[in-house]
């Protein structure tokens, strides 16, 4: 099943292409988020997203939860981003003795018929100082469990292999072979009727 992914961040596609291994058509929206729990705001991102797209669209949101800090930033991790910066957030659990966090992808895909579905992956880890390039979100103060390295450390493919997102894409993609097998041998039993 073709879609439009609706992003205007350019690392988000390419690694959706990465990791998919397909090339996906994207267009940029600014669509309204709502406060709500992570579901909710995907949820809403994508029946917003249905009212340009004429067709099956896919939005992403992305949090990031302190565990601390009872899940904060939580989805406004992008605003806490862009107000405090990494070491900002980084500070807000210099009171605490619990570094532990978990990142959260949450894919939101309207397929023909308007239905939304929503794949979710969670990694979880710790927050620690900046580490490796700083250019894409809070990738440099994440270190998933088991790993040395933050998510800005890693290699493409590591982080391509482990990340919350991958997890999520991971499950889209099954969703998509399943739909399109299950559509495939519809095709192929009504030829046989």
């Amino acid at each position: 099943m073709a879609f439009t992914f609706v992003t205007g961040n350019a690392h988000k596609l390419k690694e959706l292409q990465e990791i998919m291994d397909r090339t996906v058509t994207s267009i940029e929206l600014d669509l309204p988020e709502i406060q709500g729990d992570p579901e909710q705001v995907a949820y809403a991102k994508c029946k917003a997203a249905q009212l340009y797209v004429k067709g099956p669209v896919l939005v992403e949101d992305s949090s990031l939860c302190f565990n601390a800090l009872g899940g904060l930033p939580g989805v406004y991790i992008r605003w806490f981003l862009a107000k405090v910066g990494l070491y900002g957030l980084v500070s807000l659990l210099m009171p605490y003795s619990d570094k532990s966090a978990y990142g959260q992808c949450i894919y939101a895909l309207s397929d023909v018929s308007g239905t939304v579905h929503l794949f979710t992956g969670r990694q979880n880890g710790q927050i620690v100082n900046p580490r490796g390039p700083t250019h894409f979100g809070w990738d440099a103060i994440f270190q998933p469990d088991g790993y040395s390295e933050t998510y800005a450390e890693m290699s493409k493919e590591t982080k391509n292999k482990t990340s919350d997102r991958a997890i999520a894409l991971l499950k889209l993609t099954r969703h998509l072979e399943n739909t399109s097998n299950y559509y495939e041998q519809r095709l192929i039993a009504s030829q046989h009727q």
